[in-house]
């Protein structure tokens, strides 16, 4: 019954939405308040039934319904609780249910929380979002129920894939789909204002929480799921290239671009087609990766579905969104009329370039991402990897970088880069002293030892900043602690994320330069010695887990005769899919992680292992955390949750003119 109650609800789901997404846009278009005002009470009811049906959803999994067809396919009754939880949205139709729930949440949210937003826009805005809720729910209806019934029912269920059963990606994909789906609050702001013909700094500051939250979300979903390939898979690595993980980086680097270019829209009144034009490309990247997961294009753990129809009912949706918001943009765009004019070193002008380097960057990424599947549909085979990905972002990705550093020193309008230049001595020395020691410690390449130099310049440069801003050691510190606590909390968090882009480079140079690693057979009793540690296999054991059978080695971690710890690497078999999984075991010093892992046996006594030691590893997590704190912090502004400005005058072309005539 339960189930049937979740299906229900979803259909009154797709009526609300198609009642949310015409009745206020017409009463925007005509000047009918009743009607707009239907936007606030319909996105909060979409949100009741959307919740009604994933709760539904979850209780299948919980209680081990089997007669669902969803949960037989992809659960069993001996998951521990956590699994049959995240095992909701571990498959296709429950994955798309949570980004129905999410976007779902996100309309809630404006209608909520956005009663300084002028009616019009207010309901268009929710309109939109309310379209793109449309299209989403009629794929998951008429394509991928999650509730479809199956007669006769298992005695049990066929497992979730042992891949996601990990604490990681329980949380990652809720995460991850935070950060897609919240993009789509700047494609509605976007797409209501390419209709109402208005886009100005009250416009931006509205926008820009929302982008901020989704960036927020899509930094920490990409940053778990790097963790949870990183000691998952046993490889030692944290990035791939692979095209699953880049369709979650383009909108990243296209979102970054929109929060710096609402700045310039909000400050100066310029880049106004511009940063409309980025928040409908970061939602289309969003789309698009949901079509090449969603599609059959690949395989992967994250690639549930492989049917042709749901492939084709998405690539419909997408031609229809995209195609359709950038006809619009064409239309409307010259209308939108910028202002604001600066000279070529100025504030607004690094804003420029930090855009222009952010959207070449994701371009190359797209280029070495769709290339093979175009290829393939062509009948060629041709893959891009890692080299293609070093030789074109690096490149690009350095002068930004150093960009980063000077950007929030220079003044609107017009700026002395001279004077810049001098207040970033102490950068410029740090840059050195970190690319010399660098060269000392390692012996070279230079290469590696120049993107430590630019970590240390953009590091320091930030802090720089932020200390020029309350005077650090220019004034008693009473003083300075007063300015400190009177800066704007974006401020602080401008700060806290550059810094942390900083550590996080210092941990990506390191593991990616010098990495040591070693793969050998080893017997009870062998010793192997790897950057000065000692690894001696004491031997292994046969664990029973709750779903799966596990050989446990237990690995004794020793240097220059001292112990260092005591490793456990995993070999699992999950009994009903009958699948390996590697669980590596990893020991963390805070400048490196010593990494171990256990393979197949090869049948004389001794197993494969791999040991790694993965220097510097440990500062892309603890860079990735400051970047998110510091998104967190810029959203915890008072100017962006309730000071947003007040329009003084209403927008041209609103329909209340036509309405009144």
């Amino acid at each position: 019954m339960i189930p049937e109650i979740g299906h229900f609800a979803l259909i009154l789901a797709l009526a609300v939405a198609l009642l949310q997404g015409s009745l206020p846009m017409i009463g925007a278009a005509r000047g009918r308040a009743a009607w707009m005002a239907l936007a606030e009470p319909a996105a909060l009811l979409q949100l009741v039934f959307v919740l009604t049906a994933f709760l539904a959803l979850m209780h299948a999994y919980v209680t081990s319904d089997f007669t669902v067809a969803n949960v037989a396919q992809n659960s069993n009754s001996k998951l521990p609780l956590l699994y049959k939880i995240s095992g909701t949205w571990g498959n296709h139709e429950g994955s798309m249910l949570l980004w129905i729930l999410i976007l779902a949440v996100f309309g809630a949210a404006v209608a909520l929380f956005g009663s300084n937003l002028p009616a019009p826009l207010r309901a268009r805005v929710l309109s939109v979002q309310s379209w793109i809720a449309i299209g989403f729910l009629a794929f998951s209806l008429f394509t991928s129920n999650p509730f479809a019934r199956m007669f006769p029912p298992p005695p049990d269920g066929a497992d979730l894939n042992p891949l996601l059963q990990d604490p990681g990606l329980a949380f990652h994909p809720p995460m991850l789909y935070l950060g897609y789906v919240g993009f789509s609050m700047a494609f509605s702001f976007a797409i209501a204002a390419l209709i109402e013909g208005r886009v100005d700094a009250a416009w931006a500051r509205w926008v820009r929480p929302w982008t901020l939250a989704a960036w927020c979300f899509l930094t920490g979903g990409i940053a778990l799921g790097s963790w949870w390939a990183y000691y998952e898979l046993g490889w030692g690595g944290w990035w791939f290239w692979d095209p699953v993980e880049n369709v979650s980086f383009m909108p990243w680097l296209l979102g970054t671009a929109l929060l710096h270019s609402a700045i310039v829209v909000e400050k100066r009144d310029a880049l106004k087609t511009w940063t409309v034009l980025l928040a409908i490309l970061t939602f289309s990247l969003s789309l698009i990766g949901t079509f090449i997961v969603r599609s059959g294009l690949l395989t992967s753990v994250h690639a549930f579905a492989t049917d042709p129809e749901r492939g084709v009912f998405i690539l419909v949706l997408l031609c229809l969104t995209i195609g359709g918001s950038l006809m619009l943009f064409a239309i409307r765009a010259p209308a939108l009329k910028g202002g604001g004019l600066f000279a070529p070193i100025s504030r607004e002008s690094g804003l420029v370039l930090n855009n222009l380097l952010l959207a070449v960057a994701c371009a190359t990424v797209f280029l070495g991402t769709m290339y093979p599947l175009f290829a393939e549909a062509f009948g060629y085979k041709a893959t891009v990897g890692a080299p293609y990905f070093n030789l074109t972002f690096v490149p690009i990705m350095t002068p930004l970088i150093a960009i980063m550093a000077l950007g929030p020193m220079l003044s609107w309008k017009r700026a002395d880069l001279a004077g810049v230049l001098g207040r970033m001595k102490a950068a410029l020395a740090a840059a050195v002293a970190a690319t010399l020691l660098a060269l000392y410690l390692s012996g070279g390449p230079v290469g590696p030892a120049l993107g430590m130099g630019l970590a240390a310049w953009l590091f320091i440069g930030a802090l720089s900043e932020w200390a020029g801003r309350i005077k650090l050691l220019r004034v008693h510190p009473s003083e300075s602690w007063r300015r400190a606590l009177t800066l704007p909390r974006s401020a602080h968090g401008m700060t806290l994320a550059h810094a942390g882009m900083a550590v996080a480079i210092v941990g990506i140079v390191g593991s990616a330069s010098w990495k040591v690693e070693e793969i050998l057979i080893m017997r009870p009793g062998d010793s192997v010695a790897v950057a000065g540690y000692d690894y001696r296999l004491e031997g292994v054991n046969r664990v029973q887990g709750p779903n799966y059978v596990s050989d446990m080695a237990q690995i004794t971690v020793t240097r220059d005769g001292r112990p260092v710890t005591v490793q456990r690497p995993e070999r699992r078999l999950y009994t009903v899919q009958q699948m390996p999984t590697t669980e590596a075991a990893i020991h963390t010093t805070g400048l490196a992680d010593l990494y171990t892992a256990i393979g197949d046996p090869d049948g004389r006594g001794g197993h494969t292992v791999r040991v790694f030691y993965e220097p510097l590893v440990p500062w892309i997590w603890a860079g990735s955390i400051l970047m998110m704190l510091g998104g967190a912090v810029s959203l915890s502004d008072r100017r962006l949750r309730i000071g947003a400005p007040r329009r003084t005058c209403p927008a041209p072309n609103t329909g209340t003119a036509a309405a009144k005539a």
